[in-house]
């Protein structure tokens, strides 16, 4: 089983709702472009009561600590880039 990153566990662990409750609303924020009260309305569609504001806090606090995560495993972009022939119209 992996572990977190020491970063965003940090972040994590003074949050009191279930990890997957909080991974999925900020994916969906994130993702698909939601509004705060669209998500606080879908998770309660699904028996979790949230407030958006707490969705909002939680945004804040997790991307920029997600970002710096997903950045250290981002690999390099080659410097050979190579394109079809064919025309845009």
């Amino acid at each position: 089983m992996k572990t977190l990153n020491p970063v965003v566990a940090r972040v994590l662990r003074r949050l009191h709702f279930p990890l997957d409750v909080i991974l999925t609303c900020v994916r969906w924020y994130v993702a698909y472009l939601l509004s705060l009260r669209h998500l606080e309305d879908m998770m309660a569609e699904r028996g979790v009561s949230v407030d958006h504001s707490t969705v909002h806090r939680w945004a804040v606090k997790l991307l920029p600590a997600l970002e710096k995560a997903f950045r250290l495993r981002k690999r390099p972009v080659g410097k050979s880039w190579r394109m079809d022939e064919r025309p845009i119209q």
